[in-house]
């Protein structure tokens, strides 16, 4: 995982309908996909391990191009083998396109199986950053680590009211 202080770095905005502004990578259709779509972010979570937190935000955006979709359950359904070839293509989504692409692969099974497919549901009733966590460490590829990360960036970036996020955030996060 990356270095998690380089998110206070980046100011958390709002457009005029509340909805978050993202500035993870320096693509906008990956920003707006990360701010439109709780399943990239999920995914995007996934991807940030042993490369640039800013290449593995960018992964779901590409994901998508190839794919034509992000759908967890159409992913889940593919056969993980065709989908590991996917992240293959050139350039590879992630430096390890194998271990990953199948991590993703699992994830978005879990998703579909646990979730309904949509990561949103995990913390969609705001529950405490403590639950979420859990609920998160259910999930392929997600450790302690990527659970710190994920409510520190879903209650700092994404306004979700979760008790708790500041305390759980592998940073200290100004008020």
């Amino acid at each position: 995982m990356g270095h998690p202080e380089r998110y206070l770095e980046i100011n958390p905005e709002w457009d005029a309908a509340g909805a978050p502004l993202i500035k993870f990578t320096a693509d906008e259709e990956a920003n707006s996909l990360l701010a439109e779509d709780a399943n990239a972010l999920l995914i995007g979570i996934v991807l940030d391990q042993q490369i640039q937190t800013e290449r593995a935000f960018a992964g779901p955006a590409e994901l998508r191009r190839r794919l034509g979709h992000l759908d967890p359950a159409r992913i889940a359904a593919m056969d993980q083998e065709e989908f590991v070839e996917i992240f293959r293509a050139k350039p590879a989504i992630h430096r390890f396109p194998a271990s990953m692409g199948k991590r993703v692969h699992e994830a978005c099974q879990a998703l579909v199986a646990d979730w309904g497919g949509d990561a949103a549901t995990i913390w969609e009733d705001t529950p405490d950053a403590k639950a979420v966590m859990k609920r998160l460490g259910g999930l392929p590829g997600i450790g302690k680590a990527k659970q710190q990360l994920a409510v520190l960036l879903l209650g700092r970036y994404y306004g979700v009211e979760l008790a708790g996020w500041r305390e759980a955030s592998p940073i200290e996060v100004p008020q």
